[in-house]
């Protein structure tokens, strides 16, 4: 199983578990004996204790009998089944609904629903209702003096609907939330894994062009010698092919070193050169040109304040996700314009394409979003282009306006700055 399908691993980290019932067992305990011993209520408080040494017993065998790090939905299910039941048979010794304790009959489906797969929260909170109703019509009394109390009907059966309808509306949510968190941080992973390729690549650009300019000189050197060397031994049979080799060896260097490098005269620190707002529009514009058949109209009129800034990967690779965007959707052309000065700068880019479907405009920025019409659900893609962009710049800074554009058509990405928060990237 691969990285990203065990992303997708339903479970729940066993440490963390095991510590939540530890909590939970004292609690129990430090509660049922208070209320004994220091309130002094009447019930069955040496049955109650037997119950919270089950529990004790189930955490102990998770701790050293469980050996995997994560437990996945089946043993999860388990053990998430015995603390229900755990809480219910506490609940039966002292009042059933009626104990205020009984709301903690929530917590195992509630918890089980942020990491679990549907079908193991569904049969949870099936049988938490199960639970419920069961604690509703079977009990033993509260507590004496409180089970001398009597409760209208009304009220005895409005708790455990509440319990019902809370445990339907709170798993409802976690389900929801749980799916987006899962959904984020599998978008955020690829970020990571997507800056780190990058990193990998500015790291190897660095190297490439270091060994060709410090192989350059020994390579002609060589060449040079060989060359002499030809020329003298050109009538000796026994050294000619050699020769020959060594020159034709000589010269495949030299070419694969160029083809490695954009320019073979190029210094060694331009990986690390200083680029203005403009200068990392131009370049990227320039790498799209290369490969697109499509019009880039760059336009700078109101650019009057071109200060550099320390080049920045995951700045190159925001803007160059919308300029990808712009040049994927346009029809014919793409309008980039950049704009500074004293206080502000600003990037605006636009195409003349089809524009964001309005029943995502909303939710740009979000990963994994489809438009819900068929036509443009099939050219649009997941967001996560966008979500990647939007985040690496506002990581630095940035702040950014998705829409559609008024003067050209499509779609319009203004992505803004403030002068002195360029000067920190």
């Amino acid at each position: 199983m691969d990285f990203e399908q065990s992303s997708k691993y339903h479970s729940l980290n066993k440490l963390i578990y095991i510590n939540l019932r530890w909590i939970a067992i004292i609690g129990q305990f430090l509660t049922i004996n208070s209320v004994k011993f220091i309130f002094n209520f009447e019930f069955n408080y040496i049955l109650a204790n037997f119950v919270i040494a089950l529990g004790v017993l189930s955490n102990l065998h998770l701790t050293y009998f469980f050996k995997n790090n994560l437990l996945n939905s089946k043993p999860a299910f388990i053990f998430l089944t015995i603390d229900i039941i755990q809480l219910t048979l506490l609940l039966f010794l002292t009042g059933g609904v009626l104990n205020p304790f009984s709301v903690f009959l929530l917590i195992p489906s509630v918890f089980g629903s942020l990491r679990l797969n549907m079908k193991t929260n569904l049969t949870l909170v099936f049988f938490t209702i199960v639970s419920i109703i069961t604690l509703t019509f079977f009990y033993q009394d509260l507590p004496y003096p409180l089970s001398q109390y009597e409760f209208n009907d009304h009220y005895f059966y409005a708790i455990p609907t509440a319990l019902i309808i809370a445990l339907i509306f709170l798993n409802y949510f976690a389900l929801i939330f749980g799916k987006e968190s899962k959904l984020r941080k599998e978008a955020l992973d690829k970020i990571q894994e997507v800056i780190a390729k990058e990193h990998e690549l500015v790291s190897l650009g660095g190297q490439v062009a270091a060994a060709a300019h410090s192989l350059g000189t020994p390579l002609s050197t060589i060449k040079i010698i060989s060359q002499d060397l030809l020329k003298e031994l050109k009538s000796s049979k026994k050294f000619n092919k050699d020769i020959e080799l060594l020159v034709s060896q000589v010269n495949r260097c030299n070419d694969i070193l160029k083809k490695l490098t954009l320019n073979p005269t190029i210094d060694d620190e331009f990986i690390d050169k200083d680029l203005s707002i403009y200068d990392y529009v131009y370049e990227i514009t320039k790498s799209f040109e290369e490969i697109s058949e499509k019009e880039f109209i760059l336009i700078d009129k109101q650019n009057t304040n071109k200060f550099n800034l320390r080049k920045s990967i995951e700045l190159v690779y925001g803007i160059r996700n919308f300029v990808g965007n712009a040049n994927k959707f346009a029809k014919n052309k793409i309008f980039i314009t950049v704009k500074s000065d004293s206080e502000m700068s600003e990037i605006i880019i636009e195409d003349d394409g089809p524009g964001f479907p309005k029943d995502i405009l909303n939710k740009i920025g979000e990963p994994y979003i489809r438009s819900l019409k068929k036509k443009q659900m099939s050219e649009t893609g997941l967001g996560l282009g966008i979500f990647i962009g939007k985040t690496l710049l506002e990581k630095n800074f940035a702040k950014l306006t998705c829409r559609n554009s008024e003067t050209r058509g499509g779609a319009e990405i203004n992505i803004t700055w403030k002068n002195k928060d360029l000067s920190k990237i």
